[in-house]
């Protein structure tokens, strides 16, 4: 039995109901993270056109990817439509290429089209029936945001701030912005970061606590998938 966990928000985006017509099982949670999850190494984010061009200029696309690359090993980022209608969206359309570039170089998010949500379903399904053969190769680097590879001080303290859980590159800006170093941003109490936009006191509770537990220590990461996944043999 082929499994996919979907959002609850997803509902209405008849994706689930052709993946059901393609003998998935479909599991509805609440995610905090992606739209479908397939297992715990692979992670699902999927944007219409629209929602993208909508995601990008009110700040929640980082945030997401910034989630996304935090849990998954393979964090994919599936785009739905008719990319020419970004040209007609806005004509800040740079930004939204910007964006994209910016998600494959800097978070090492995987990037992939498709024209309508028929097409999408049709590429979920066929990734949960691969998954775990030899066919489907997922490595940890896919997760990682790359080093600078030069010496401008503002790119290195932006991914020093930005590995920090739940913080994406506009995040970390913005903690850099207020507190005016990448020390002071560590040395910040969880009430100073919590004023920050982008940072729940729940985010700054656990990044206080992943900055001041002692190494050896171990605790839960930001966002457990296993709790979406059944684990039981059928």
């Amino acid at each position: 039995m082929v499994k996919v966990y979907v959002d609850e928000r997803e509902r209405n985006s008849g994706i689930p109901e052709v993946l059901k017509s393609f003998g998935l099982t479909i599991i509805y949670k609440m995610l905090d993270v992606g739209d479908y999850i397939i297992n715990d190494s692979l992670v699902i984010e999927r944007k219409r056109v629209d929602d993208l061009v909508h995601s990008v200029f009110d700040g929640r696309f980082f945030d997401q990817l910034g989630k996304l690359v935090e849990v998954c090993d393979t964090p994919l980022l599936v785009v739905e439509g008719d990319l020419n209608d970004i040209r007609y969206l806005t004509s800040k359309w740079r930004a939204i290429e910007g964006a994209l570039i910016t998600a494959i170089l800097g978070y090492g998010v995987v990037l992939y089209y498709t024209r309508d949500y028929k097409h999408t379903a049709e590429f979920i399904k066929h990734l949960a029936e691969k998954i775990g053969s030899e066919s489907l190769i997922v490595t940890r680097r896919f997760r990682k945001v790359l080093k600078p590879k030069g010496d401008d001080i503002r790119e290195w303290q932006l991914h020093i701030v930005q590995s920090l859980p739940g913080v994406g590159i506009k995040t970390a800006h913005k903690l850099l912005e207020r507190f005016g170093t990448v020390r002071a941003v560590f040395n910040a109490s969880q009430s100073e970061l919590a004023v920050v936009e982008g940072i729940s006191d729940e985010k700054a509770s656990k990044i206080v606590r992943i900055l001041t537990t002692p190494y050896g220590k171990s605790g839960k990461g930001a966002i457990d998938l296993s709790k979406y996944i059944d684990t039981t043999k059928n």
